[in-house]
């Protein structure tokens, strides 16, 4: 990856019967992006808001971090407009979720009370989980085998540029004059949100499509969680260390290069298909 972050424009076709359970094979897969999707479009406008916030309270000084910083936000922006059709769509089909979106807008709205620093310290937090959420699904994509090209390759595309731009927002929050223990704090809030949207959303969705008592389905998503917490604990702890920088991070191979493939003509990323 070059060290200025590129600028996309990425678009996708949503069909509007899509099928939410787009991982036929581990339905629950999906259902636990899903629930995670839920909370994009609170989350990153918060994100992108702070960092905003910063480089308009002249916090940023170095010139390339606020262009990276600008374009920063230009991918999140993306996302989150992309999360939120797929959202509409989940709530189309799962009339239960509007609870949790209204749950979500309440919490995003609550920290938005909070200092700007501490905004950029949760955005920064956000990120390195974010990031180990790529690494996690990068080992395990071949449980993304016949799923439904579009959601797949969101989330592909979303995981491949949180990796591209893992730094950034640690950066901004550094440049701030952030310390370690406000990051600390604030990682742990962010993770506390992630868990207990992922909690709420995938409970909702497992009654809508009648798994909730099905045993396959709390082991699967039992066991995804505990490894999720086994490759996440030690990265957030050591990221919160005197000294650390999310370079020293080591991206995960199948998404390093992935965003290479990017059409700049039709604005387009490789659609997933591994049958």
């Amino acid at each position: 990856m070059s060290d200025q972050l590129p600028l996309r424009r990425v678009r996708f076709q949503w069909p509007d019967d899509l099928d939410p359970v787009w991982t036929p094979r581990v339905p629950e897969l999906a259902i636990a992006a899903n629930a995670v999707s839920m909370l994009m479009p609170h989350a990153e406008p918060y994100v992108v808001a702070s960092t905003r916030a910063a480089i308009g309270h002249g916090m940023i000084e170095d010139r390339a971090l606020a262009e990276d910083a600008h374009t920063y936000l230009s991918q999140e922006a993306q996302h989150h407009a992309q999360h939120r059709r797929l959202n509409d769509l989940l709530i189309a089909r799962y009339p239960r979720l509007r609870r949790m979106d209204d749950a979500c807008a309440w919490t995003f709205a609550k920290l938005r009370r909070r200092s700007t620093k501490f905004g950029l310290a949760f955005a920064a937090g956000f990120e390195t989980i974010a990031f180990v959420a790529a690494r996690w699904v990068d080992k395990r994509q071949s449980l993304l085998r016949g799923a439904e090209p579009v959601p797949a390759t969101l989330f592909l595309w979303h995981l491949a540029e949180e990796v591209e731009h893992k730094r950034v927002a640690f950066d901004v929050y550094a440049a701030a004059g952030g310390g370690r223990l406000r990051y600390a704090w604030a990682m742990t809030v962010a993770a506390l949100i992630l868990a207990a949207g992922a909690f709420a959303g995938s409970i909702t969705m497992l009654v809508g499509e009648r798994r909730i008592f099905h045993p396959t389905a709390w082991f699967r998503l039992i066991s995804w969680c505990l490894s999720f917490i086994f490759v996440a604990l030690p990265v957030m702890v050591i990221s919160a260390l005197p000294g650390h920088h999310p370079e020293q991070l080591v991206d995960p191979a199948g998404l390093e290069h992935w965003l290479d493939n990017l059409d700049p003509e039709t604005s387009t990323v490789p659609e997933w298909a591994l049958p």
